[in-house]
């Protein structure tokens, strides 16, 4: 299928109202929440198709003009550090499809924030690819990783991503429980009926992994907008079901953190778990978001989007620090109070997971 450039709802396409500072200031949005994580979507492609995420056939994929360059996320990227922005997360669709990943991962490692600290270089990836770079990913500067796996079952990953590549995934895992990169962390979305008999399972192997498994209550970001919340397994559930194998207690400090977390059985292994329907964390929420296709977005349920592309191709792609320190100040400016998915009112985002990024 040809490329077809995707739009949505509004974006802003020049900075309208602005979080108070300029260029070097914390961004602190009108709510005080002070913003230090950037999540870079790579790309929208990926290379399974997992049923809660995309179709499988039909995708309106990014045009290739439109996806940023490895200049373009530089440069953003530096004025993010010098806003505060401590980390930067790379997702996609699936970042390890994106030529360059290992030149993306070196250019950002080389950043440093205003106190002249590196910024921290981590990455969500469904493992594919992962053995065979991941020396050089190390190399170059990542020093975190957040890897999918809903399913140990090679039918059901095969339904579920539509693609039979589990043991690629397990690969992938295997050679990131290597690296030494630690936290390790490993995530699966919990679906009624298709892999909620799987929970301890999951556990039981991330920990024989090294890793720390996390639990995502499934959100209404599906492509083909068919999310029923009467399906979502909730934290509660999931709990109830780990509290029959482990002794769970909750551990303090979550901050802004996704996820929260309990020891099994006094520890030092954990579960997480991401209740963005159920227990929502906005009050402490301190990400945006950077799309492949160079928007801006200050919640992953927005319906809005700032568009850096005029800013960073206007005369010749040279564009000034100060025009994108203003669309990242005019971005947190609009960030509202919370995701309001629990609210009558809400409407599901018009892109899915793929395109918005992890």
């Amino acid at each position: 299928m040809s490329a077809i450039p995707v739009t949505i709802a509004p974006r802003v396409p020049q900075p309208a109202a602005r979080a108070a500072g300029a260029l070097g200031d914390p961004l602190v949005d009108t709510h005080g929440r002070v913003h230090r994580d950037l999540r870079v979507s790579l790309t929208d492609r990926c290379s399974l198709r997992c049923t809660y995420c995309m179709p499988e056939q039909g995708n309106e994929w990014l045009a290739k003009t439109s996806i940023l360059t490895l200049d373009e996320i530089e440069r953003i990227a530096r004025v993010a550090a010098a806003d505060g922005i401590t980390t930067f997360r790379l997702t996609g669709g699936e970042p390890l499809l994106r030529a360059d990943i290992v030149e993306v991962v070196r250019r950002l490692a080389a950043i440093t924030g205003p106190s002249g600290e590196p910024v921290d270089i981590a990455m969500t990836t469904n493992g594919i690819r992962l053995g065979e770079v991941l020396p050089d990913l190390v190399d170059a500067g990542l020093r975190r990783l957040n890897i999918s796996i809903d399913t140990l079952n090679r039918e059901r990953f095969r339904d579920l991503t539509r693609r039979d590549r589990l043991d690629d995934v397990l690969d992938g895992i295997a050679a990131a429980a290597a690296s030494g990169l630690r936290p390790l962390k490993l995530n699966a979305v919990a679906m009624r009926d298709v892999n909620d008999d799987e929970l301890v399972d999951l556990v039981e192997f991330a920990i024989s992994h090294g890793a720390q498994m996390r639990f995502i209550e499934q959100m209404p970001l599906d492509a083909g907008h068919t999310w029923d919340r009467s399906r979502m397994v909730t934290q509660d559930e999931i709990l109830r079901t780990l509290s029959a194998r482990w002794t769970l207690e909750p551990v303090p400090g979550r901050a802004g953190a996704p996820a929260a977390r309990w020891t099994l059985d006094g520890g030092p292994h954990t579960v997480g778990v991401i209740a963005s329907v159920t227990a929502p964390f906005c009050g402490d929420c301190d990400r945006l978001r950077l799309t492949a296709d160079g928007q801006l977005r200050n919640c992953l349920f927005s319906s809005t989007e700032y568009d850096l592309l005029p800013i960073l191709r206007a005369d010749g792609g040279a564009p000034g620090d100060e025009g994108i320190d203003g669309m990242l100040r005019s971005c947190v400016a609009g960030k509202l109070p919370g995701h309001a998915i629990n609210d009558p009112a809400f409407l599901q985002p018009a892109r899915g997971m793929n395109a918005i990024g992890g």
